[in-house]
């Protein structure tokens, strides 16, 4: 690893917090520019270096999004050389990233989410804990990474919210509601005291058998295997739960700027998506309900 790259990880691991996941790919795309350079100085790419590799991505067939990732992470490397003094002008600021157009996520319906956690078999210690972290995943809008950091003593139910570790380390403050805060304390005060904790663990809200908590692969296992269960076909992950969060608020009138607070964008035009979705949900409903759009 060339000197700027790895000054480029240590500022993104230390200043500005990512998971050491993000980091591996932001790292893997500045790697990628710097073999197409053939091991050219980073700092005197130009413009038309960037292009020509970006030309090269589509000629090797890479897709659309991905180009827009590694677009994405060469900027956010040029921005730091920028910012470190290494280069006195970005030369991404006139390259122009490929259009990936909008993705709509998978919603679940109301009543698929009641159909959902229905299944969820409450006869055993670890129903109560599924139980709880559906509630929390659907009524709190956390990403997965979120709900299995979740610690004990992030929960404050007298005042009605829960402290939420997001992105970059950053914390924000999220409302919970009632339902989620009668499951979380049952499972709580319940299942949750009668697993051996192990050392160093003992504050994770939710604990699998072995007393560790709750990896995101666990609860991505756990989500399909009630989603197969309740018949439902449409393809669902954790974040599912997100999406579906953000887009019965936004149809039910809640303002955009409160939805982006409660996810932890920071910017609105990523909170945006769920105003297109939104518009999808009427669009459905006129041509289902409106007799001159009934063929």
């Amino acid at each position: 690893m060339s000197p700027l790259i790895l000054q480029f990880k240590q500022y993104l691991l230390f200043e500005k917090g990512l998971s050491p996941k993000s980091v591996e790919a932001y790292i893997h795309d500045v790697t990628l520019l710097e073999d197409f350079l053939n091991h050219k100085a980073l700092e005197t790419a130009t413009l038309e270096n960037l292009q020509n590799f970006l030309r090269d991505l589509v000629e090797k067939g890479v897709a659309t999004r991905s180009q827009a990732r590694i677009v994405s992470g060469v900027r956010a490397f040029y921005r730091f050389l920028l910012y470190d003094g290494t280069i006195k002008d970005d030369p991404t600021l006139l390259l122009d990233a490929p259009k990936i157009g909008l993705h709509l996520p998978d919603v679940l319906s109301v009543p698929e989410i009641e159909a959902l956690i229905s299944v969820i078999d409450l006869s055993t210690p670890e129903g109560h804990r599924n139980r709880a972290l559906v509630e929390v995943m659907y009524g709190c809008g956390l990403r997965v990474s979120e709900v299995v950091t979740l610690r004990l003593s992030h929960l404050f139910f007298k005042e009605g919210f829960i402290k939420v570790l997001g992105k970059g380390s950053k914390e924000r403050y999220v409302p919970i509601g009632d339902m989620a805060k009668k499951m979380v304390s049952l499972y709580v005060d319940g299942a949750r005291k009668k697993v051996k904790i192990k050392k160093g663990e003992e504050d994770y809200l939710f604990l699998n058998r072995r007393g560790s908590h709750l990896s995101r692969e666990m609860v991505f296992m756990l989500v399909k295997k009630w989603a197969a269960e309740a018949g439902i076909t449409k393809s669902i992950s954790p974040h599912t739960f997100r999406h579906s969060f953000a887009t019965h608020l936004v149809e039910g009138g809640a303002d955009l700027r409160a939805v982006q607070q409660m996810l932890g964008h920071e910017s609105i035009t990523t909170t945006e998506i769920y105003t297109h979705l939104d518009k999808d949900y009427i669009r459905s409903n006129i041509a289902q309900f409106h007799p001159r759009y009934r063929n």
